[in-house]
């Protein structure tokens, strides 16, 4: 079954808090219940896939103002029918920042977040269950301007809370790394 690496990583997962172990519990189901859950034409939701980019001194993350949405986020986007959540975040992470160098820091899970995307002209209001990893990039990097983002930018840890109070940014930024 092409989802059950995806199980079986959210299996593994040991959520931070309570918030994020029932965000787990409903990605599992809905994974479970849902065979086509990596498509995007699956209208009520489906899995996307997201990079928390560290500095190799893990003081400073990669952040993106999103042009849709008008408010900071992580990289990340739509599987499009890939189950390997992994690989959709690294190719997410280099389309929308235009970094290169990319280390996986570790293949496990990082952070699980299940949330509400806005109705827009040309789709109805649906859920992201959000599959987070963890990588690592040098900051010496240059940033590529995309259409989808208004800014992207090394953030300071200690920064964060002046750009957002987006619950699962501040949730990523208090894991240990």
């Amino acid at each position: 079954m092409h989802r059950q690496p995806l199980l079986d990583l959210l299996k593994h997962h040991q959520p931070f808090d309570e918030d994020e172990r029932t965000m787990l519990e409903h990605s599992i189901q809905f994974v479970r219940n849902h065979p086509n859950c990596f498509e995007r034409q699956l209208t009520i939701g489906h899995v996307t896939g997201s990079a928390w980019i560290v500095s190799p001194d893990r003081w400073q993350v990669v952040l993106l103002h999103h042009a849709k949405l008008d408010r900071w986020f992580q990289p990340g986007g739509h599987a499009d029918g890939d189950p390997d959540l992994l690989g959709v975040a690294l190719r997410e992470a280099e389309e929308e920042t235009g970094l290169r160098d990319l280390k996986v820091v570790n293949r496990a899970i990082f952070d699980v977040d299940v949330h509400t995307i806005p109705a827009r002209v040309s789709e109805p209001e649906h859920l992201h269950y959000d599959i987070r990893f963890l990588l690592e990039a040098t900051t010496d990097q240059p940033f590529v301007q995309t259409a989808e983002t208004k800014e992207v930018r090394w953030v300071d840890v200690r920064e964060i809370g002046k750009l957002t109070t987006e619950k699962s940014i501040i949730r990523m930024n208090t894991k240990k790394k």
